[in-house]
Parts: C-alpha cells; structure tokens; sequence
C-alpha cells in the first residue's frame, strides 16, 4: 500500500453509484490510482452529514449498489471506507430501538455533576457544548453529541455498542475492504476532568479496537484533526495516522515563499502517514497551528494569513469554520484556494506526491474543481458532483492531465519504493529525493516569493527533467 495513490471519492457525486465509480476507475482513470476511499455508502448516504450519520452502518444504500458492488471494486484495488466509531443518527433503530446503555449520556461521565471548568476543558470541533436533551430509555435525558444533535455519541465501552461496532468491521473484512479509516476516533472516550479528546482511555481503546481490526486483516487509519502533536501520538497506536499538517504548510509556502515551516516538518512527521492536501472536509488549518499542547508548525498570524489569502483567491467564496483558540478548517475547493492557478495548482500537488506516506486525492482536487454555491453547510462547497460525461471531458483538460501523469509516476516508479532525503537547498527552495537503487526521481521547487512566480522541475534516473516548468513558463 506503501506508493499506491488513492483518490478519495463519494460514489453517488463521481460515478453515480459504486458500479459507476469502478467504471470510472478501470476508464478515464485507468492505471492512475492504486486505491480508493469510498466516503460513506451506508443507508442513507445523503442524511444530515453527508452519510457520516447512517440509519444503518451494515446496509449499503441501495441507490448505490450492494455490497458485491463493493467487493467488486475491492478486486483490483486497496478500498479503504469509514468506520463511524463515535456515534450514530438518531434516526438509527439502534438509537430507537436498541439499548439505552449504549449511548452516552452527560450523568454517565459527570454521575456527581460537572464544574464550569470542567465543561470549558472539552475538546468540541464545533461551537458550544456537545450536549442535546432527548428522550432515551422512556425519559429525557443530556445526551452526548460531540457533533450535531442527530448524532448520538456511543459509550464505546459498553457491550452492545462495541458489539455494533465489530459487526462493521466483520462486515467491511468480509467484502474486501483494506483500511479502515477510524472516522472521529479522537472523539470516543470521555473521562471526566480532562479535554475528552486522545486521552491515556481513548489510546487504550484505540489499541482494542485496531487489535481486533488486525485479527480480521485490517489495517487501520486514523483521523486526527487537532494540534500536530496529537497526531504524532496517535501515529503509534494505528497503522496509519492522516497528515492534515501538510495542506496549510504547503499552501503558506506557495503564498509566501517560506518553505522553512513546510522542511522542519517533513524531518519530525511520522513515517506511517496519509497525506491530504483537501478532503471532503475542505483544507484543514488547526493542525499545523499552535494549541493548548504547545507552539504550532506555523504562527497564529501566519495561519491567519494563509486563511485571508485563501479568500482573496477564491474572490469570497471560502468560509472559515473557527473553535475556540482558532481557525479549524476552511472550506473551499484546492483549485479556487490557490486562486485558479493552474502552475501553483500543480506544484502544491508535486509537493503531496513527493512526500513520504501514502497520497490520497480527493476528487474534486483531482478535476481543479471550483467552489459550489454556499447553501447552508460550507463543506457542501467542496462537495460538488460530476456526471460520467462531465468526467471524461475534464480529465482532457491539460492542467488535470499533466497532475495524472504525476499521480501515475508516484504509483508506479520504482524510486518510491526507496529511501527519502532533504538535500541542502538555498533558501526559498526545497529539494525532495528518492532513490532505489539505480532508481532515482526528485522534485526540485523554487517557490514564489512576489519577485518571481516560482518553478519546479522533476529529474528521473534517466537524467531527464520531466514536467518542469520555469519562472516564465505557463502550463501548456
């Protein structure tokens, strides 16, 4: 799984079902991706969070296919697909009908109440307090929603909740299905007077819970979105951990010309890394910022300005989603956020391609999508769908062709199966070398700095540059 590129992808918004996104795969993108990440295809997937809030998480929605459509695309490919481990919809009949000892409710983590200080400490990645009155067990009840009140967080320790749990992951073991992305894993385990968020409990649930994912053949992927600090820590618990420092460091580099921020990391981030530049989520911005747990990748204000530059290239179509201390992400698509340049589009996704882990592209990235309209919820910005038509026609453009043939280079050549360096580099620069024996491939980037647009160039072990483009140069 090491080198094979991944596009991340909604079935019913890229494809229409799992049948068409396959089809896609072994047609216009042939040959191009190793794997895939199938966002939720549960029942339904167009619920209140864009099906990461299922009725029933061991049901493929019909309007997408089966479960042997999963299988099939399973085949050829690595499949990764969603673990929902922190809650389920309240729609659900395990919410309706099943027991009330499985969801967590504010009593059972406070049974003698809770200081302000207490609830002021809670990690939350939205406004407020994560509480929602409802009824349970024939009476109203506080119970836990870390993320809307549709979505009823599990008590993850209690037996018919894990129990649901390992029906999932038997489920998706049994139709082909490699990595599981643990989807809010940080989120899982509440202990009184702490954040609630990848505490010493959520760690040693986590390493139950992948356990049990290894003895079905499992990998497991884990979704950190926090200070980078929690995702070094959590590196060491799961196979695979995301780097969602990476997108923010990337693009104040490409704004600013500072590459030092962006080579400081890459010498300290764990080796079992995703990488992501945007996802259906949008571009995540915390993780490289400063937190409670200490000083950030980037400053405060350095974040701040790749947020405002982020605006001014997308003309006001991006929208920040802030918590306490900060900005969380943005939502907006990679193309607009790099104001529709096609050389800085291709760069910072020569960069992604070139930094060790395993590259997963998100499909709106991938065709230089721009921003849907703003209807309510902002990550619907960066959630646009396209027709299979629409597809075999974008993919003709050159920009998207020349970042296929990249993505092809990453899955394919044998120098990214070696070893990864930094070479010394003036400043303003950034060299990132791979070499397999005989086999070598490099991206040498000279960044814009507003006295230059900036250039970069790949060399192969044939001695060949490949793909550069000068300081003059526009893509073709």
């Amino acid at each position: 799984m090491r080198g094979a590129v991944q596009l991340i992808a909604y079935a019913d918004r890229f494809g229409g079902s799992l049948r068409g996104l396959r089809e896609v795969l072994d047609g216009p993108l042939a040959g191009v991706f190793g794997g895939v990440h199938v966002l939720p295809f549960y029942r339904p997937y167009d619920g209140a969070d864009a099906g990461f809030d299922p009725d029933d998480h061991l049901a493929v929605d019909p309007r997408l296919g089966t479960w042997d459509d999963l299988a099939a695309l399973a085949r050829d490919r690595v499949v990764t697909a969603d673990l929902i481990v922190n809650h389920v919809s309240d729609r659900s009949a395990a919410f309706r009908d099943g027991e009330p000892g499985m969801f967590l409710t504010y009593d059972k983590v406070f049974p003698h109440g809770a200081t302000a200080d207490d609830l002021l400490r809670i990690t939350r990645p939205r406004p407020g307090l994560p509480f929602t009155r409802a009824e349970l067990g024939g009476r109203p009840r506080l119970l836990w929603t870390t993320f809307t009140p549709h979505q009823i967080d599990l008590d993850v320790h209690d037996p018919a909740a894990r129990a649901h749990l390992s029906r999932v992951l038997r489920r998706l073991a049994d139709h082909g299905v490699t990595l599981v992305r643990l989807d809010a894993v940080g989120y899982t385990v509440k202990t009184a007077g702490t954040s609630c968020f990848l505490t010493p409990d959520t760690f040693a649930f986590v390493d139950d819970l992948v356990a049990e994912a290894h003895r079905l053949g499992l990998m497991t992927l884990a979704e950190v979105h926090a200070h980078h600090r929690h995702a070094l820590d959590a590196a060491t618990h799961v196979d695979r951990v995301y780097d969602f420092a990476l997108a923010p460091l990337v693009l104040h580099a490409v704004f600013t010309g500072d590459a030092a921020p962006l080579r400081r990391w890459l010498t300290v981030r764990p080796p079992n890394t995703v990488t992501v530049l945007d996802t259906h989520d949008g571009l995540g911005m915390i993780d490289a910022g400063p937190g409670d747990v200490g000083d950030g990748l980037l400053s405060m204000p350095q974040l701040e300005a790749v947020v405002a530059r982020i605006d001014d290239n997308s003309v006001g179509t991006s929208v920040a989603s802030r918590v306490p201390g900060g900005v969380y992400q943005v939502s907006c698509t990679l193309y607009d956020a790099l104001g529709r340049d096609d050389r800085v589009f291709l760069l910072a996704r020569a960069l992604q391609l070139f930094v060790p882990g395993t590259p997963q592209v998100y499909y709106v990235g991938l065709l230089a999508g721009r921003n849907a309209e703003f209807r309510g919820d902002a990550r619907e910005i960066n959630r646009r769908g396209y027709t299979r038509a629409q597809i075999d026609e974008v993919v003709r453009q050159p920009s998207v062709a020349r970042l296929l043939e990249l993505v092809r280079l990453r899955g394919t050549h044998p120098a990214f199966e070696g070893g990864f360096s930094l070479p010394d580099v003036p400043d303003g620069e950034l060299e990132l070398a791979w070499r397999n024996r005989g086999a070598t491939a490099e991206l040498r980037v000279g960044f814009p700095d507003g006295s230059r647009r900036g250039w970069w160039r790949v060399s192969l072990d044939d001695g060949v540059e490949h793909w550069a483009l000068a300081d003059t140069d526009v893509v073709p």
